[in-house]
């Protein structure tokens, strides 16, 4: 019998690519979604509302591992309306998981929490470990919630892993989605001074972390999933406009940002906060980063057909 993955919000960009990465090792993986449909590479999808234990949660007797990346996408406009659902989507979604491990008799062994690392204080160019201080913007207070339901979940039998995300970076979706797009028009030009840091991770190496979670007891608590090397800004958009062949694009100021992200449906907020982070108990790990560097991971990705 294979052991049991149940990945909670698991048809998301990052669900995306971890599923065919547990298939490969042979785990039978459950996706827990509100639509959810017939798949062909061996993962089944079943239906959940993100908010409720449902008949799902038998599926979490003996399980080997549950992860949770259910959340609305916080590249949205800031508005009141989906300033809550932001935050209610993420809390619903660890409660309900909560309530379906209290009637387990053999509970997973390990749950991996997704969280962020907008948890942070912006401190300009000052490093940021695990045990750096929190911010009090919204993000922040979102990222200290989750982690408060997630920590208040009573499962003294199941390893509790929290993995403070940082920008993912994969082709099908995610950061670059739009960020490729607006180099490709030219408009790939950094975001005000370009001096805010941006900490980020190929998501192969987020991949590898997850795995590291499910397999090794000694992984428990709180890490930051981002590479060892973040980069500003400026440095970030060069990057880019190399990996896609551009030119130099003109700096976008501060407002027109706003303005832009505005029009476009997104947050200004999430390009102009700066979090140099380090993954500092991956590393004490000696967790093997594939893509460290930043102009490899953006090759790799714009490489692929």
């Amino acid at each position: 019998m294979k052991p049991r993955v149940l990945l909670a919000g698991g048809s998301g960009f990052v669900g995306q690519a971890l599923t065919p990465a547990l298939l490969s090792r042979n785990y039978e993986v459950v996706i827990l979604t509100r639509q959810p449909s017939p798949r062909k590479d061996g993962a089944t999808e079943i239906q959940w509302d993100g908010q409720n234990a449902g008949e799902w949660a038998g599926l979490l007797e003996g399980a080997e591992a549950v992860i949770n990346l259910t959340g609305k996408s916080v590249n949205c406009r800031p508005t009141p309306e989906n300033k809550r659902e932001i935050l209610e989507s993420r809390l619903n979604s660890v409660r309900a998981l909560g309530q379906a491990l209290e009637h387990r008799s053999i509970p997973p062994k390990v749950f991996i929490q997704a969280s962020g690392v907008g948890v942070y204080e912006d401190r300009g160019d000052a490093w940021s470990d695990e045990s750096a201080p929190h911010g009090s913007d919204f993000m922040a207070q979102v990222c200290d919630q989750w982690e408060g339901a997630f920590n208040r979940i009573d499962a003294p039998n199941t390893r509790k892993v929290v993995f403070r995300l940082g920008v993912v970076l994969g082709r099908n979706g995610g950061f670059l989605k739009l960020l490729g797009a607006l180099t490709r028009w030219f408009l790939g030009g950094q975001i005000g001074n370009g001096r805010q840091y941006i900490s980020w991770i190929h998501i192969d190496d987020l991949i590898g972390m997850f795995l590291r979670a499910i397999d090794d007891r000694q992984t428990t608590g709180v890490f930051n999933a981002c590479s060892p090397n973040p980069v500003t800004n400026k440095d970030f958009m060069r990057e880019m406009r190399h990996a896609l062949h551009r030119p130099w694009s003109p700096p976008v100021p501060t407002f027109a940002a706003r303005i832009g992200s505005e029009l476009m449906g997104s947050n200004a907020d999430l390009a102009v906060a700066s979090q140099r982070c380090t993954p500092k108990h991956f590393l004490d790990q000696g967790f093997q980063f594939v893509f460290p560097e930043l102009r490899p991971a953006l090759d790799n990705i714009y490489s692929k057909p």
